[in-house]
């Protein structure tokens, strides 16, 4: 230890904005503290989420050389920001043009601080080390990364509902079938694949050879494919599409990418009402598994949101991503059996087979058949499995986004 905070009285002003601090700090060192040498007290105020210095604040110098063993008495006052949020202001000894000797490992005196609506309150006050500070930053960025994500969420979820009413209404402004578009767009998708793999290729479900059971197992796998692929192929495109949103300090742009889960679940949503009417009419029932469904769509909303904050942070440095991304979609699309009998896989080698069936997307079309088509519970196991890979997917892919974000409004 080189230094030593004896006597320490911190207070904030009456006004709320000025933080007073006075103490005597003690040269614990082998060498004279000398003014004339550069030598003074200063402070860094750092914004405590994301460890970014804020202010490089004024130095006080000692009234006289303090010498190894003897103590100085230290008195600051300065302002503190107005805008909201969490703070930490490191006082500690420095040499101008040379160094902070915080940085160096020496102890410094740590000030907490949070502002709300312009006043501050004072948090905790004590001694720590730079280590110390990188542990507590690393314990509570692991906590925000679980927590973070869901907060954004709910706090912003009025604007999510407006923003996704404004992209599912504005797509189709100005045209004749206005918003039945939504349903109409995801019907003539799923009649054109119907038409080339049931009619014309002549595919069929094999417990039920018919051209009816066929549609039924095709559009079962397609629920859980087409709000995946609205989203995750408008994802990387997403933060150009809004630029001007993504300049303004004050808009949530993690939003943005997460808007397009929705948009897509709305899609899906419709197209489900479509096929249970459907079933309904063909087969008279509608099986009580069915229920099931919330399930399926929490896994589903968590893997397609990671994914899109993944591909939308990305896509803002690499324009390129939206056509790679096309691609990749449809060559998923068809190494998943929605448009071909489940049957036709065990003409795969084991190994390939065993790598298929781990593809999240496999699992949610086998699971969404299973409860609207066989009227039975999806596997546990693969269910587990799905829930742990869309969470862990979920929390890196807004940890990726979040990380990037302050490079969007220069890089768009």
């Amino acid at each position: 230890m080189s230094a030593a905070y004896l006597e320490t009285d911190v207070r904030l002003g009456l006004e709320g904005n000025v933080l007073h601090a006075a103490f005597r700090i003690q040269n614990l060192s082998p060498a004279a503290w000398r003014p004339e040498e550069g030598f003074a007290l200063g402070y860094h105020l750092f914004d405590a989420e994301s460890g970014t210095l804020l202010v490089d604040g004024e130095r006080v110098a000692p009234a006289r050389e303090v010498a190894p063993g003897e103590s100085a008495p230290v008195e600051m006052g300065f302002a503190l920001p107005a805008e909201s949020g969490r703070y930490q202001v490191f006082l500690s000894p420095m040499r101008e043009g040379q160094c902070w000797f915080y940085e160096r490992g020496w102890p410094f005196l740590l000030i907490d601080l949070a502002v709300e609506d312009g006043r501050a309150k004072l948090g905790r006050v004590r001694v720590a080390s730079r280590g110390t500070v990188r542990r507590e930053r690393l314990v509570h960025s692991v906590g925000r990364a679980f927590t973070l994500p869901f907060q954004t969420i709910c706090r912003n979820r009025s604007l999510i509902r407006t923003m996704v009413r404004r992209d599912v209404l504005g797509r189709y402004r100005g045209s004749l079938g206005g918003a039945f578009w939504t349903i109409l767009n995801p019907l003539l998708l799923m009649l054109t694949y119907f038409f080339v793999f049931g009619l014309v290729l002549q595919a069929r479900y094999h417990n039920d050879p018919s051209r009816s059971g066929f549609a039924l197992y095709f559009f079962a796998g397609f629920l859980a494919w087409l709000p995946f692929a609205e989203a995750v192929g408008r994802a990387p495109t997403v933060m150009l599409e809004h630029r001007n949103f993504v300049k303004k300090l004050v808009f949530a742009v993690e939003t943005l990418p997460f808007n397009l889960v929705i948009a897509g679940l709305v899609s899906e949503l419709f197209a489900l009402a479509l096929y249970v009417a459907g079933f309904l009419l063909l087969r008279g029932h509608v099986y009580a598994t069915v229920l099931w469904l919330p399930v399926l769509l929490a896994p589903q909303i968590l893997f397609t949101a990671g994914l899109c904050w993944f591909l939308a942070a990305l896509g803002a440095f690499v324009r390129d991503l939206g056509q790679v991304i096309g691609f990749l979609l449809t060559l998923c699309f068809f190494l998943v059996p929605i448009c071909y009998p489940e049957t036709e896989l065990q003409r795969l080698p084991h190994w390939a087979l065993a790598i298929l069936g781990k593809n999240p997307m496999f699992v949610l079309v086998h699971a969404y058949r299973a409860i609207l088509l066989e009227g039975h519970a999806p596997g546990f196991r693969p269910l587990w499995k799905l829930w742990a890979v869309a969470g862990v997917v979920f929390l890196a892919g807004h940890a990726w986004f979040y990380k990037l974000r302050k490079s969007f409004a220069d890089i768009l």
